[in-house]
């Protein structure tokens, strides 16, 4: 069987809709200068899909087009064009990705330019280099930019006075601008649609990230997990196509779980589950495969990731809810996992190493990424502590390649791994 034969034989069902949805968006967000459509940008932690839906505009977002160009094997390049005009090897190399995409013609996935946006849209969630990056692009593109000041939850704790704050804010600063450019009036049915649509559609995706609770689990929540959360925290959250694709990925876990097969890989079904982990961190996107193949190679699944938290925390049970719109748009930007203090975030993994039954933490510590790195040894030291888990921690970086040693990762993980065989066999000792 050929390579590419092999690749068509585990594409399900669900794979093929989500990689339909994305080239249709994208195809959409290059013909909007000849379709009139409306393009805002924004960022996936606190993005205002539905609204931004509702008023009929298009979504795109800088981070999942640094992402892809990552994955792509393109974004080496386009950091060090960054580079040489002047940005620092320190900065997140989303971004140094980003404004390198513009140097090359600023193109698209599928080979066409991206159009200057109509709009800046920034809901802040605890990172701040977005906020330099907007102000970037607000020199680059010279369009209207709003910002959404979202308060950090620095004790842990979201307060009426908080929301409220966001509430006058979407009132009387964001939805007037999305009027004004966009053309239409606000209806707030739509969005009480849209937001219908969200809650079911983020059911499905909360069933698929618990079944990984089944021990052998189903599948993968780091590697396979940045493809599930895909629709969900970026252009398609409050339309029938995320609902659509969430429950044709539900059917085929549930197939699996049936069938007691342990996730896909990119090779196939995965082998003997040998270790359960949670990590903390996002992954590095220039060598995804092969980063993820040290894995499975293992027999290590990752049960749990705070990365598939990045877009919303919809496992501790928030739902955007269509009978208080604003007030929900707010409350999810308030509680998105950037945006949570340490002691918020630790709690949270500590319950994931107790609740899907993982052996250990693992730690990506991101070189670029202060909003994730910065703390990450605390945590780590902290959950060994409770959970009497051995932790680890291996460094990468977002789209650089440059950061991305393969020998240093492997021994660093092979290293890992026998230490919970050791810890599993003093265990069973006592």
């Amino acid at each position: 069987m050929s390579a590419n034969a092999q690749t068509e034989v585990i594409k399900d069902l669900s794979m093929l809709k989500q990689k339909e949805m994305i080239a249709r968006n994208y195809d959409a967000i290059t013909s909007a200068p000849e379709t009139g459509q409306k393009v805002a940008s924004t960022f996936v932690p606190g993005n205002l899909n539905e609204l931004i839906n509702s008023f009929g505009m298009l979504n795109n977002l800088p981070e999942i087009n640094a992402i892809n160009n990552g994955m792509r094997k393109q974004s080496g390049a386009m950091i060090m064009d960054a580079e040489r005009s002047g940005h620092s090897e320190d900065v997140c190399t989303y971004v140094k990705a980003d404004i390198g995409m513009m140097s090359k013609g600023n193109i698209a996935p599928n080979g066409k330019p991206m159009p200057a946006p109509d709009l800046l849209l920034l809901s802040y969630t605890g990172c701040f280099t977005f906020m330099k990056w907007f102000e970037l692009l607000r020199k680059e593109y010279n369009c209207e930019t709003v910002m959404l000041q979202v308060p950090y939850t620095g004790d842990g704790v979201v307060t009426d006075n908080m929301r409220d704050f966001v509430v006058k804010q979407l009132k009387e600063e964001v939805i007037p601008t999305l009027e004004r450019v966009s053309g239409n009036k606000f209806d707030i049915d739509r969005l009480r649609e849209n937001l219908a649509r969200s809650a079911k559609a983020e059911d499905d995706l909360v069933w698929v990230l618990d079944s990984a609770k089944k021990v052998r689990s189903p599948i993968d929540a780091y590697f396979g997990g940045v493809y599930y959360i895909g629709p969900i925290f970026t252009a398609f959250r409050g339309t029938q196509d995320a609902i659509e694709y969430y429950q044709l990925l539900r059917a085929e876990i549930e197939k699996r779980m049936e069938a007691g097969l342990g996730p896909i890989t990119p090779e196939g079904d995965m082998g003997e589950e040998k270790y359960r982990l949670v990590v903390e961190g996002p992954p590095n996107w220039t060598s995804f495969r092969e980063f993820w193949k040290m894995f499975y190679d293992e027999g290590a699944v990752v049960v749990s990731s705070t990365y598939t938290k990045v877009g919303g925390v919809y496992d501790q049970g928030f739902r955007h809810d269509p009978e208080n719109p604003l007030e929900s748009l707010a409350d999810y930007c308030l509680g998105c996992y950037t945006n949570r203090n340490m002691p918020s975030r630790v709690d949270m993994i500590e319950n994931y190493m107790n609740d899907f039954q993982a052996d250990g933490l693992l730690i990506n510590s991101i070189k670029s990424c202060n909003s994730f790195s910065a703390g990450q040894l605390m945590m780590m030291n902290e959950i060994e502590k409770r959970t009497g888990k051995p932790g680890a921690f291996i460094e990468t970086d977002l789209v650089d390649p440059r950061y991305f040693s393969a020998a240093n990762v492997k021994n660093r993980l092979e290293s890992y791994f026998q230490m919970v065989d050791q810890k599993r066999q003093s265990s069973r000792q006592f």
